[in-house]
């Protein structure tokens, strides 16, 4: 229920070893770092680069592959290590901070920022959005304004705190069941064609398996099966003015 191949199919994803030897799908996230440093060394110098990186665009670090027919726009700032596949967009103002690997036929999108993170084929995440420490599945789709957070915070008020930046571990309820992931940071991760509304947000481990779809607007945490639908049960005050 919780493997990647509930989540995922990767039969056509050029990085899919990285799901190798994964029981719990969250597991991925602390292995993408190294994962990525250690396929770009494999590859040698002279497959790195081979789309299209226009005036304007920042690459920093030797640990960046792009693959052919990807458009990197003016404004992108990309910092290593990062593979990012062919034929993928990344559009002005997308700021990849490493440790993201992104597979064929994306989107990262204007403003959309990332990292540690992973995008399979064809996933999109077009405008405004956040992936931190996150999986997208393949044909993914995020709407405008989209953030999957990434950072369990406490009312410190309640705990007793005086730190605001206490590391708390990401826990994720499945049915009665409670997983400890024993990650400090734990985005979403979102099956093959789940799509999320504009302004949707997903609290830290929210899990969405394949084909769901997420409301406009609508904040969410915990496990969702496939083919769910998740909508705000918040209703609206209409009322006519008389002038």
């Amino acid at each position: 229920m919780l493997k990647p191949e509930d989540f995922f199919n990767l039969s056509d994803f050029e990085q899919k070893a990285i799901f190798d030897n994964v029981e719990y799908v969250w597991e991925v996230i602390p292995k993408i770092e190294d994962y990525i440093k250690q396929v770009i060394q494999q590859r040698g110098k002279s497959s790195k680069i081979l789309g299209q990186i226009m005036d304007g665009a920042y690459l920093i670090g030797d640990d960046i592959a792009i693959g052919e027919g990807t458009v990197v726009e003016p404004g992108v700032y990309i910092k290593g290590p990062t593979i990012i596949g062919k034929n993928t967009q990344v559009r002005q103002g997308a700021y990849i901070r490493g440790s993201v690997l992104v597979g064929d036929n994306c989107v990262v999108g204007h403003t959309t920022e990332i990292k540690n993170a992973i995008m399979l084929n064809g996933a999109k995440a077009g405008h405004f959005a956040y992936i931190g420490d996150s999986i997208l599945g393949k044909e993914v789709n995020l709407g405008a304004g989209t953030k999957l957070a990434n950072f369990k915070f406490e009312n410190l008020a309640l705990t007793g705190q005086t730190s605001t930046r206490q590391a708390f571990s990401i826990t994720i309820r499945v049915n009665d069941r409670i997983f400890e992931t024993g990650l400090r940071k734990l985005g979403g991760i979102l099956g093959d064609r789940t799509e999320t509304g504009c302004n949707s947000v997903t609290s830290p481990g929210t899990l969405l398996g394949p084909k769901c779809v997420v409301y406009p607007n609508t904040t969410i945490k915990g496990y969702y099966p496939a083919n769910s639908i998740i909508k705000s049960t918040q209703g609206l005050e209409i009322s006519i003015h008389k002038g």
